[in-house]
């Protein structure tokens, strides 16, 4: 069972406080952010369509942001689980879910272990599904052993390095310095244990019989200068998966772009909300 241990918390089953934050009244909408970042990334987002009449709600990941860091929970079956929990504690119905990078894989796994029935309408933005690392049944996905070097050799030796070198291509090269450091700040308030746990789930997971088996309408923004969820990896195999899936291509678009499309990306889950 879950329930709001305290204003602006929620307590998961397993005893995690997740933080959450809940801004105007209407339909609900439900975020969930990528990989290192906290619920802030979703902050332009939620002030647009909160402002449009949308009850937004985003919370932060365990070992994120404001959220309990417990050191365990990091497999995609708890992560559902815990949108499972946000979701049962605030009760809500014919919720959007709207998820970045990661954040896509964890919404892909509720829906299949939790049903449909409270989901009205699905966004994923930069998803990493259906698989990203290679195998026999996968020979075009990343060699595991890259994953694996980033792990110990980039995040487990100087994080903040490899952000620096990774912020030009996450972003677009008119973004403000001040946007930049902005997210800089939000993923180096993660608990590294959190980060390298999540990669090791990202790294081994399958969406692709889950996928297959979901009914409810998903827009799928992709970029196509998204390095770091390559569209012929990710976006493509995923809308070709999906039975119910309209896919929109950014061009000249990064992985972020939350902050460097912000007005197409909400304009876009409107337009796609309001759909009958």
């Amino acid at each position: 069972m879950s329930a709001i241990s305290a204003p602006g918390f929620i307590r998961t089953g397993d005893g995690v406080d997740l933080f959450y934050r809940d801004w105007g009244q209407g339909e609900p909408v439900l975020f969930i952010a990528g990989w290192s970042l906290p619920s802030d990334m979703w902050q332009y987002q939620m002030l647009a369509l909160s402002q449009r009449g949308l009850r937004c709600i985003a919370f932060d990941r365990r070992g994120h942001g404001r959220s309990s860091d417990p050191g365990r929970g990091y497999d995609f079956d708890t992560l559902a689980d815990d949108i499972a929990a946000v979701i049962d504690a605030l009760g809500l119905e014919q919720v959007m879910l709207v998820g970045h990078s990661m954040g896509c894989n964890e919404i892909i796994r509720y829906l299949s272990r939790h049903g449909e029935a409270r989901v009205k309408r699905v966004a994923l933005l930069g998803t990493m599904t259906p698989m990203i690392c290679r195998d026999d049944s996968n020979p075009d996905g990343l060699d595991p052993a890259l994953l694996a070097f980033f792990r110990t050799q980039e995040l487990g030796r100087d994080f903040p390095a490899w952000i620096d070198g990774n912020m030009p291509p996450f972003l677009a090269p008119d973004t403000s310095p001040g946007i930049a450091n902005w997210l800089r700040q939000l993923a180096l308030g993660a608990s590294l244990q959190a980060l390298v746990e999540c990669n090791r789930a990202l790294a081994s997971a399958d969406f692709r019989a889950e996928l297959a088996r979901i009914s409810t309408p998903v827009l799928l923004i992709a970029a196509d200068q998204d390095v770091s969820a390559p569209f012929e990896l990710t976006a493509k195999p995923t809308a070709a998966l999906l039975p119910n899936a309209q896919l929109r291509m950014y061009q000249g678009a990064p992985h972020g772009m939350f902050v460097t499309h912000t007005e197409r990306v909400n304009d876009d889950l409107l337009t796609f909300l309001d759909a009958a």
